[in-house]
């Protein structure tokens, strides 16, 4: 038996957690998680995968690893964004399943204990799923729902309402996630076009602890929805093929109706109004249709590159090499 494996048989449970800029939340993560981990009484390891930041998180993180040899330190060589970090400390966690959470606490790590309960029931995924969101706005929530409304009802696989990263998954969807070379890391969609036995388990999400989020509320809404979409069907693609037929043939009507009106001598309807309506409309269409094409050829130009998610800097306190299969370093 090799190290590898060996290692894999003595550690239960894996805590992956994406930090940028978080010192204020290191502790007060950690102390609540190591209290949930011991009650549950499993082996496990902590592994803060970290974006360089410019305070003190790293600082602590390292402190923390003094005192507790479970936790562990993944530090990237520049910061690739909160997706690519959670998806390096899937690839390099050792455990039997692994636990997706923010470290602001927003999430309870209380929550881990029902996750894991339902895991060992015999699932592959259990999402934690929002049953209550303090501290977002009325505009966050509203963006939220018309986001997954568009991604289920145009995309190819589902993802439950109200779900974010926070989940447990087991150790074949870990290998599963190995094997799609995609450079994006939509989490929530590999994980829901993986497939396997799923479940969910509610919970009530809290107000952020310390601190200011490094998530932009409008905009990281609206990656992620494209993400969605675009990573996970062609349907507006063909969506945009039949609104070209239809306005093909509305432009081809229109245009009849004022040949007949010629031939029988009718005045032909004033035009100047006419032709900037249908001029502006249609090259709001055409605009439209460019910048949804370009976002498949932009998916297309990323993936065609082969570039890695993410490069490694630093690998603290693991005592077993990179998995040789990771193919994010291969992209």
């Amino acid at each position: 038996m090799s190290p590898l494996e060996s290692d894999f048989e003595a550690i239960e449970l894996s805590i992956v957690v994406p930090v940028y800029n978080e010192e204020a939340n290191i502790r007060p993560f950690l102390a609540r998680t190591e209290a949930v981990l011991a009650a549950l009484g499993v082996s496990y390891e902590i592994i803060f995968s970290l974006d360089p930041s410019p305070d003190r998180t790293e600082e602590l993180i390292r402190e923390e690893i003094e005192r507790n040899p479970c936790i562990k330190l993944l530090s990237f060589s520049r910061r690739f964004g909160q997706p690519a970090a959670t998806m390096g400390g899937i690839f390099n966690c050792l455990g039997k399943s692994c636990v997706v959470i923010d470290v602001d606490l927003q999430d309870p790590p209380e929550v881990i204990a029902a996750l894991y309960t339902k895991l060992v029931e015999g699932y592959d995924v259990v999402l934690g799923r929002r049953r209550s969101r303090k501290g977002e706005t009325l505009t966050k929530r509203l963006i939220a729902y018309v986001g997954y409304a568009a991604i289920n009802r145009l995309s190819d696989v589902e993802i439950p309402r109200n779900t974010g990263d926070f989940r447990i998954i087991s150790r074949r969807v870990i290998e599963a996630l190995r094997e799609m070379p995609e450079s994006h890391g939509f989490l929530r969609g590999l994980v829901a076009y993986i497939g396997y036995r799923q479940t969910w388990v509610d919970y009530d999400r809290d107000e952020r602890l310390h601190g200011k989020g490094n998530y932009n509320r409008l905009t990281g809404s609206l990656k992620i929805g494209l993400n969605g979409i675009v990573g996970f069907s062609r349907r507006p693609l063909q969506l945009l093929s039949l609104a070209g037929f239809f306005l093909a043939a509305f432009s081809f009507l229109l245009g009849a109706w004022y040949v007949f009106q010629r031939l029988i001598g009718m005045e032909l309807t004033p035009g100047l109004p006419t032709t900037v309506l249908v001029v502006t409309f249609f090259s709001g269409v055409q605009l439209l249709a460019l910048g949804l094409m370009g976002e498949y050829l932009g998916r297309t130009y990323d993936e065609v590159k082969r570039r890695p998610m993410y490069i490694i800097d630093r690998r603290e306190n693991f005592k077993h090499p990179a998995p040789v299969a990771d193919k994010t370093t291969k992209l």
